[in-house]
């Protein structure tokens, strides 16, 4: 699999979208975006991340009603 991360921790999803820390973890409280739990790590799948980015294209990402659920 070479260096492809198939998971990314908050802070990494963050940087690698663009997307701030705090609204990240607001999209995760929202049930948004789905995630795994080990222990007090969150990590988010990065095909989950890509799904995300793709159906929220052209949404407000800060207006709960307005961010589209990915499963």
């Amino acid at each position: 699999m070479g260096n492809v991360k198939m998971g990314l921790t908050i802070e990494e999803a963050a940087e690698c979208t663009g997307i701030g820390r705090n609204t990240m973890r607001k999209l995760v409280d929202w049930g948004k975006l789905p995630v795994l739990k080990v222990g007090r790590k969150t990590i988010i799948r990065t095909d989950t991340l890509e799904r995300f980015m793709s159906v929220n294209q052209g949404r407000n990402l800060l207006v709960e009603k307005e961010v589209r659920k990915v499963e």
